[in-house]
């Protein structure tokens, strides 16, 4: 048998940018950005260059340029050459770039051109790698899941199709769409901003994207490579929606104070695992999101709408996933189940696995596991209740029990006593309702 890689490559980092054309901005486009990065205050050369993510080498001759129209000033030096030049902006200046604000007030990093971003996503696509079994162990090691799980999931994470995840609630499908995105691995890199035609887009979220660079994360032990920095180098996302999810998450935001745009949630995801997680309780009928994503899932390509009704197309390289406790029969027609070829049940732990669970959480929470006080906890409060095992009920009970041990300035320890507490907080019904 002839083997195939497995290991993702690490992410090509986006070449340093030496010129204006190697930006693909128009060089209006830079210098209005330059002018409303000077908006807010009197600024070195350099500290314009960090802020806007550019080599000073390719501002330096557009600075020239807009001092020769009068729209900026020096107003003193911090260093040698231009790059160490104090400049503000002129009353020329000021009013000269309102206008701008008024057009489009983004002021940030240099936007990166939408057709470099989808050359960078095919190559990360093509360097994405398999996922097989011990990769996909190791990804799931922190978790007690059983064996026939992780063969059905393995296939479908190589396949990077839509999934769908069910089974009933507190059994772990939301960390199982985070093992999923730890096993795809490997790094990848987010533009802060797209320039579609002029208008920005921003996609670098700090809520959806773990960034891995030390100016990001503020820690670092040598000097990383030159490359451009209006990329982000972040592990691969993984985005997490809910009950809040509406349509118009899944279409560019635009700001009408500000005049620029924010990315959707399966942009952000991009390269990643997008989880809409109670698939069945937005606030938004079910078939309307599977109708938005009907031809995304299939061709892998989405279509965006600016607010001046263009449309433009971006890569849709996302491994949706469907979380809910409902049944999915009630959810989706034939015809868009068809194109979620993966549907994976998410059953109850077995009496087993819940004492796996129940030792894992001891461990964590640095409490002596008590395999007496787990049998206690089964003929007292589950048995005569006909209540079902839940994957999560181990770290809720003890966390129950940490909380209360704390209030009576105790050591935690499992009791009786204290997993009577727990449970009478936890449950709504008592032992043998």
């Amino acid at each position: 048998m002839t083997a195939v890689a497995t290991a993702p490559q690490a992410a090509a980092a986006p070449p340093l940018p030496r010129t204006l054309a190697d930006t693909g901005l128009s060089i209006d486009h830079v210098e209005q950005l330059l002018l409303k990065t000077l908006y807010a205050g009197e600024q070195a050369g350099t500290a314009v260059a960090e802020s806007m993510c550019l080599p000073y080498s390719i501002l330096e001759p557009l600075i020239e340029r807009v001092r020769a129209e009068r729209l900026l000033e020096v107003r003193g030096a911090t260093g040698t050459g231009s790059a160490g030049y104090r400049y503000t902006l002129t009353d020329l200046g000021r009013d000269r770039t309102r206008e701008y604000l008024n057009v489009n007030g983004y002021i940030g990093p240099a936007p990166v051109p939408l057709h470099q971003y989808y050359e960078t996503m095919r190559r990360l696509q093509a360097a994405r790698g398999f996922v097989e079994r011990d990769r996909l162990r190791t990804a799931f090691s922190h978790l007690i899941i059983s064996d026939e799980l992780l063969e059905q999931l393995g296939p479908a994470v190589n396949a990077n199709k839509a999934i769908f995840l069910y089974g009933p609630p507190g059994n772990g499908k939301t960390v199982v769409a985070d093992g999923m995105g730890r096993a795809m691995g490997g790094d990848m890199y987010v533009p802060h901003a797209l320039d579609v035609d002029g208008a920005v887009v921003t996609m670098y979220d700090p809520i959806a994207h773990e960034p891995l660079d030390a100016k990001e994360t503020g820690f670092t032990l040598i000097a990383e490579a030159p490359r451009d920095r209006r990329w982000v180098r972040i592990r691969r996302p993984v985005v997490v929606v809910g009950g809040e999810l509406t349509l118009s998450m899944l279409d560019l935001t635009f700001n009408h104070a500000s005049k620029f745009y924010e990315a959707p949630v399966q942009l952000k995801a991009n390269g990643g695992v997008l989880l809409v997680d109670d698939f069945g309780r937005q606030r938004m009928r079910p078939e309307d999101l599977l109708n938005r994503w009907i031809v995304p899932l299939e061709s892998r390509i989405d279509f965006l709408t600016l607010h001046t009704g263009k449309k433009f197309q971006v890569p849709f390289d996302v491994l949706v996933s469907f979380a809910t406790n409902l049944d999915p029969a009630q959810l989706a027609d034939e015809a868009f189940l068809r194109r979620i070829p993966y549907k994976i049940p998410i059953h109850d732990p077995t009496a087993d696995q819940f004492a796996q669970i129940f030792q894992l959480n001891c461990r964590k929470y640095d409490i002596a596991f008590d395999a007496e006080m787990l049998q206690y906890l089964h003929e007292r409060h589950y048995g005569p209740a006909s209540r079902p095992l839940r994957a999560c009920q181990p770290r809720d009970l003890i966390e129950q029990v940490v909380a209360l041990c704390r209030y009576r300035g105790v050591k935690p320890i499992l009791t009786p006593e204290m997993l009577d507490a727990a449970c009478a907080a936890y449950f709504i019904d008592g032992p043998g309702a």
